[in-house]
């Protein structure tokens, strides 16, 4: 009998110390462990897809939330619900998981969740008194070699020495195994783990408030990878014209904590197939829910740009530049072609005097907002992150008042604790005063997007800005097929396509105040629907547009929020396919790299029956002129088979709108 008491005992001890839960479906299954540090496991069906990886929050004075925990109480919720996105991809989004709670004795929790499409964990802090975080172990643990895309940032000089902690959050990704990856520099999220059998994991993270942002290194497990963070600045100058803050030393801590509250959610998104990660809502669904109801004010759209162009307007009876003759030349061409936005990017405000209340005495604000009212277009207005910091509140409100619909904010170039606090507290300002936020020159979006909707875009991507600088070995092509399966992942993207100057993989070459794209016209064309991006640029100069009506209104009608989305046959690195819907018209895009391909494209997501299809497909000589293309309007029948046969040319884009007669 005492025997069996014991047996009993040692089996409910064990039973403690590993707690399983699996998604709704059963596919995605995590093994918590409890020993002398607390661990995870992520297995896909019957695949362990990482190996036992440790977890732990450093709080200094030898307190380690995950080393010897002790476990208090344990609790399981399921959850299943539909969330509306005021602006997004898709009209409706399934959020459906299962989740585990532990509640251990020395003041915090760790929740895990288990989606259908990935798994997601959090601390959660439980104590009443501020504290700081020394560090932080998160680690994700292969247990292989696997191969891996990795962007490692660009770091700018500081104090004479390349920062990896200050940078664009603008690279290009290496194909790699981890073995391979020994520059030393951290790699940016998402990251891209490529394992043997075509499944991949997306690592990133999500509901980043308040809190450095994570990159990623190898530890020292086989295949491991382990989070990293900027430490919390200490002194930070003033540089770039007063425009940007730049940390000269910082603390031995990676942030400072209030009390209680919930950390950033570090996200492993698993997929059997590339095309999965087209369509992946899980950043967006571990974010906190809006502040706010009242979203008819948000207005997604087109935006006429001056920056990449260079103010290059010609044919015109005056003198092209930041002047309120070239800008009300961008609110004609945006009026006439139903484009909701013109953007005055750097140049408006008096330069070296970080101040936005001193405008140019060569642009007339007043007067530019009234007459692009009278077009039914909106003014947005460019500004450094440190100038619109000194004071947001008044400035929103200045601006607000006078008609101004947002700001496109710049030069952050850090992800540490401020800068985080910044973006956020840039986003509730905006939604205070009823102003877009296009958070430019900053790190990858992390669900900001659904915590404040008027926050409707975000860069830390390798855009066609790259072009007007490009060295020769730059392959934008290669890129342009491979971030939306990683980068993308996390939200939309400042990309800024639409350039009516093409070239070939031969004849391109850096020009900064006439650039022109890698790869051909219909690639341009098709980046609309390939990239999400809710405020979506025309980058090229209205005279430039004007010179191929075809082309700009096709683009300009192209809406920037969808209904629906359905990724077809897609190849990471290769050739990328999306189908999104608007209403009852599809679009569908399709880009390949420098290879010339045949894709199948598959409409089984059509209903049969006749459509009237407008099509801009690459031109015969488009490898001699990647300017070339072909335009048909023509009738689709859609059968039984429901497929469409597209060629791409090396380079090449393809683009179809297709609305059900």
């Amino acid at each position: 009998m005492l025997f069996s008491v014991l047996a009993m005992s040692v089996s409910l001890s064990n039973a403690q110390e590993k707690f399983e839960l699996k998604s709704p479906s059963g596919l995605n299954h995590v093994s918590v462990a409890l020993g002398t540090k607390l661990s995870w496991t992520l297995y896909n069906g019957e695949e362990r897809m990482l190996e036992p990886s440790s977890i732990s929050l450093d709080l200094g004075n030898g307190r380690v939330w995950g080393h010897d925990p002790k476990l208090r109480k344990v609790s399981r919720t399921s959850h299943k619900d539909l969330i509306h996105p005021p602006v997004y991809r898709k009209k409706v989004i399934k959020d459906e998981y299962n989740e585990l709670t532990l509640d251990f004795k020395d003041y915090y929790s760790v929740v895990f969740r288990a989606y259908d499409d990935g798994v997601a964990y959090r601390f959660v802090s439980n104590e009443k008194k501020p504290f700081v975080i020394i560090s932080e172990e998160a680690s994700f643990n292969i247990g292989n070699d696997s191969k891996a895309y990795i962007a490692t940032p660009k770091g700018r000089l500081n104090n004479g020495v390349e920062d990896p902690f200050y940078s664009s959050f603008q690279n290009t990704y290496n194909h790699i195994r981890i073995s391979e990856w020994n520059d030393g520099k951290p790699g940016m999220l998402p990251l891209l783990l490529d394992r043997e059998n075509g499944k991949k994991i997306c690592i990133t993270e999500a509901d980043l408030i308040d809190y450095p942002g994570m990159y990623l290194t190898k530890n020292t497990v086989a295949g491991g990878l382990s989070g990293l963070f900027a430490p919390y600045p200490k002194h930070v100058v003033t540089e770039v014209k007063g425009l940007k803050g730049v940390v000269k030393s910082r603390e031995n801590y990676i942030a400072k904590i209030a009390g209680q509250r919930a950390f950033p959610w570090r996200v492993a998104i698993v997929s059997s197939k590339d095309q999965q990660l087209l369509d992946n809502d899980m950043v967006y669904k571990l974010a906190t829910p809006a502040k706010f109801s009242d979203f008819s004010w948000i207005k997604p759209g087109k935006v006429a740009w001056d920056w990449w162009n260079n103010w290059n307007v010609y044919n015109v009876d005056f003198n092209s530049g930041v002047n309120n003759e070239t800008y009300k030349y961008y609110i004609d061409f945006a009026a006439k072609n139903k484009i909701e936005y013109v953007i005055l990017d750097e140049g408006w405000s008096v330069e070296g005097k970080a101040d936005l209340f001193q405008v140019v005495p060569q642009i007339n604000l007043p007067d530019l907002i009234s007459y692009a009212q009278k077009g039914n277009v909106g003014i947005i207005l460019w500004a450094g992150y440190k100038a619109f910091d000194k004071d947001m509140d008044a400035i929103c409100k200045h601006y607000a008042s006078m008609g101004v619909k947002g700001f496109k904010i710049d030069f952050m170039d850090r992800d540490d604790q401020q800068m985080i606090d910044f973006n956020y507290r840039a986003a509730e300002a905006g939604a205070k005063h009823r102003l877009l936020i296009d958070l430019h020159g900053t790190s990858k979006p992390t669900g900001l997007q659904r915590t404040f909707p008027n926050t409707i875009n975000f860069e830390g991507v390798h855009g066609l800005e790259e072009m007007k600088w490009a060295k020769p070995e730059l392959d934008q092509v290669k890129y342009d097929v491979t971030m939306p399966f990683i980068r993308m992942v996390a939200g939309p993207v400042d990309y800024t396509q639409g350039a009516m100057r093409n070239a070939n993989k031969d004849n391109f070459r850096t020009v900064y105040t006439e650039p022109m794209s890698q790869g051909t016209r219909c690639r341009q064309l098709a980046e609309y629907v390939v990239f999400e991006s809710p405020l979506n640029m025309l980058c090229d100069a209205p005279s430039n547009y004007i010179k191929e009506p075809e082309c700009t209104k096709f683009i300009a009608a192209i809406p920037t929020v969808w209904d629906e989305v359905i990724p077809l046959d897609s190849k990471i690195g290769e050739y990328v396919a999306i189908a999104r819907r608007k209403g009852d018209t599809w679009y569908v895009g399709a880009l390949t790299d420098w290879t010339a391909r045949d894709i199948v494209l598959d409409l089984s997501f059509l209903e049969a029956g006749s459509y009237e299809a407008e099509i801009f497909k690459d031109g015969i000589n488009v490898d001699k002129v990647a300017e070339d293309y072909k335009r048909e309007v023509k009738k689709v029948l859609v059968t039984e088979s429901k497929v469409y046969n597209a060629h791409l040319a090396s380079g090449g884009g393809f683009i179809m709108k297709l609305k059900k007669k």
